[in-house]
């Protein structure tokens, strides 16, 4: 089932001529290869509001809202609570690991992250969308976790790749509209 995206079309056709691989890329990477529609664009809304696109957030949104029902707002509610989760942990996981000192890594990190346990939709389909915004964020330990959490769900690589591929594409649609 494909979700209409009238919304995200608009974005994408503002998006300067310099950037008509961007655009193409926009269409290519939400065609549901490995990822159900409804995903494709749940990962895609959690990495537009991690890299802080409200044009890109609130077009993406609004077509997954448009495409109906609970199963939608499931959808935008995980992404939500994946972005903003993964803002902090990112941040958090990133500074440990490179500090690579045994008495950080010995400290519990006393943040809450409840929602991760206990996603609205799945926990693979929660994965994924932290999956991307790890990407995106560059914390090497994060990816790692969240990939090996996926596997261990038996979420293939090909969906792990396609996650990526679209966290990917949504910063660089981030700074097109940035500029205009």
């Amino acid at each position: 089932m494909s979700i209409a995206t009238p919304s995200l079309d608009a974005c994408r056709e503002r998006l300067p001529d310099e950037l008509k691989d961007i655009r193409l890329n926009l269409a290519a990477v939400l065609t549901g290869e490995n990822l159900s529609a409804a995903l494709a664009l749940g990962v895609a809304l959690a990495a537009a509001r991690f890299v802080r696109s409200k044009p890109l957030a609130d077009a993406i949104e609004s077509d997954l809202r448009g495409g109906g029902g609970e199963a939608a707002a499931a959808v935008v509610s995980d992404a939500v609570a994946s972005a903003g989760l993964m803002a902090m942990n990112t941040v958090y996981y990133r500074f440990r690991h490179m500090l690579g000192k045994e008495s950080y890594e010995a400290r519990s990190p006393r943040l809450r992250m409840g929602r991760m346990a206990q996603p609205a939709t799945s926990k693979a389909d929660f994965e994924l969308m932290s999956l991307a915004c790890a990407a995106l964020a560059g914390c090497e330990l994060c990816i790692k976790n969240h990939e090996a959490s996926l596997l261990h769900l038996g979420v293939s690589e090909d969906a792990c790749h396609d996650a990526v591929r679209i966290g990917a594409v949504m910063n660089a649609a981030a700074c097109g509209l940035a500029g205009g």
